[in-house]
């Protein structure tokens, strides 16, 4: 049993959010370059001829620079084992980052420094503290203009709501930018601009005391900023308490450049001594702890068509507890069904390799012939457990879709649901009709063209959307208590059903939710649909 204890101890497996832009990928890249994962970093951008990202596979995303699809990426340093889920940084993909966090035991939330909290990162880290996991705080860019370094954390402190505790702190930025000062060592580690996708370069060490070497380094006038701004510190910022930050109360900070790759390594260090190990998940029967119980894992994801050559889907599950083998039989508990689980893999980003063995805090990937859903249970076939579910968000956008070719229809069909079993989507139909009449739902308006982009590269489907008024949805919880077919609603409310045949209200006017409650006693709407 000790092995297996251990792998799982030596298990970290965490989530990288952040607003569009803030470096999230460069910072992911590093990490693996310190994993000896890659040899060179990708860069992001648009460019067609620039190395893309290794994090990045789907065509959509080369062309535009955007992750619009969370991938994993697993790597081996210093003795750990390291998951890392990368997320989609754009809103209009929150649904797949709020899904991924739920494999997640912490997060790390990368701020761009001239721009400090922005919309989306406020978005996510709500998520995070809904589910009470410790973030830890990288503020990049700092080899650019960056905002005042109090200012920055007092953003922090007041837009999240939690405490911050600076780890180290920045001198100076931009083109004045000299470095960090470590507040444990009570060392200045100088900047050196390396090359970009190589690892850090030569960077000194100096002690406070050595006022001298310190002038030489950084200037007069910076060196006395460091020292008022540090007895600031000292007196006002939080003291660090790990037990805080695992609660999820305090955010330890850290500065650098992902792209210059200043700070990186510091942060890998620190971040691995201060996150944990995998953490125990809720279930109907309680806790399941990782030690404790034999193999189990939940789906978190599911993705098709990663591999143009074989048209295949992948159900992405996070292991919760145990140890997990490939030739081993597990219970699919929504399916009722035994089960060996085909072609497990560890992927990384597009590539991929058939695994034997992973541990409580591994993703892997496993192939779906089209039976799993996002929060589904997998579990050993004597066990009688379900892991929690994951809600669906309730999307903003609507519109109708029109098939181009109708010859075309089964595999518009096949494409259509097969993009919203992803969860990337949400289709419904009229109430009283079949799959002639669709509607899609999303939850960002940027799925409508990734939708159109997948059918017509990945099925060969040419469609339309035609843009609906609708803005308000609502699922009907007590729908075995009421007949659809009486429902009396407002003029701008229209019936349909999900994939699943539940029954839903959609709406032009918020109020009009509020009179159609009114006009139907004991009608029991809610914003939340469950698997």
């Amino acid at each position: 049993m000790s092995s297996i204890a251990e792998e799982i101890k030596r298990r970290r497996t965490f989530a990288i959010i952040s607003h569009p832009d803030a470096g999230k990928t460069t910072l992911t890249e590093k990490f693996l370059l310190y994993g000896g994962a890659i040899n060179l970093a990708g860069s992001v951008k648009g460019k067609a001829t620039a190395r893309h990202a290794v994090s990045d596979w789907m065509e959509i995303e080369k062309e535009r620079g955007i992750s619009v699809t969370s991938s994993v990426l697993q790597f081996e340093y210093d003795g750990y084992c390291i998951n890392i889920l990368d997320t989609p940084g754009h809103q209009d993909f929150s649904e797949d980052t709020y899904r991924t966090l739920m494999a997640a035991d912490s997060a790390v939330m990368v701020i761009d420094a001239s721009k400090g909290v922005e919309a989306q990162t406020r978005k996510l880290f709500k998520v995070c503290v809904m589910r009470k996991i410790p973030i830890f705080t990288f503020i990049n860019k700092m080899d650019r203009d960056a905002n005042d370094t109090f200012d920055l954390l007092d953003e922090i402190e007041k837009e999240l709501g939690i405490a911050t505790c600076p780890v180290n702190w920045p001198i100076g930025s931009g083109k004045s930018f000299k470095g960090v000062y470590d507040r444990e060592k009570k060392k200045v580690i100088t900047y050196s601009d390396t090359e970009k996708g190589t690892k850090e370069g030569a960077s000194t060490e100096i002690s406070l005391e050595e006022e001298d070497t310190l002038k030489d380094f950084i200037g007069e006038e910076l060196k006395d900023k460091l020292f008022d701004e540090i007895e600031l510190l000292d007196g006002a910022s939080a003291e660090f308490d790990l037990e805080e930050v695992r609660k999820g109360n305090l955010t330890p900070v850290f500065f650098g450049s992902a792209l210059t790759n200043f700070g990186v390594e510091i942060f890998l260090q620190h971040f691995l001594q201060m996150t944990t190990t995998p953490l125990p998940r809720k279930a109907d029967v309680g806790l399941i702890d990782p030690l404790e119980h034999d193999f189990s894992a939940f789906v978190f994801k599911i993705q098709a068509n990663m591999n143009k050559a074989h048209r295949d889907r992948i159900a992405f599950m996070r292991i919760c507890s145990g140890k997990f083998e490939a030739s081993m039989e597990v219970k699919h508990v929504q399916g009722k069904k035994v089960m060996r689980l085909s072609q497990p893999q560890q992927i990384m980003a597009s590539d991929r390799k058939i695994l034997d063995e992973a541990y409580a805090g591994d993703i892997i990937g496993v192939f779906d012939p089209g039976i799993f859903s996002i929060g589904d249970t997998i579990c050993m076939p004597k066990e009688q457990f379900a892991y929690e579910g994951i809600p669906t968000f309730a999307p903003e956008h609507f519109a109708r879709v029109r098939q181009m070719d109708t010859m075309k229809r089964k595999q518009f069909v096949k494409g259509i649901t097969q993009i919203a079993q992803e969860g990337a989507i949400q289709i419904f139909q009229e109430f009283n009709t079949g799959m002639e009449e669709i509607i899609v739902g999303v939850v960002g308006v940027l799925q409508f063209d990734v939708l159109k982009y997948r059918l017509e590269n990945e099925y060969n489907v040419e469609i339309r959307l035609e843009p609906l008024p609708y803005e308000h949805i609502r699922w009907i919880e007590n729908k075995d208590e009421i007949d659809l077919a009486k429902l009396s609603g407002t003029s701008d409310m229209k019936k349909v059903k999900d994939m699943k045949g539940n029954p839903l209200l959609l709406f032009i006017n918020s109020w009009s939710i509020g009179m159609t409650l009114d006009r139907n006693k004991g009608l029991v709407l809610t914003e939340f649909g469950r698997g």
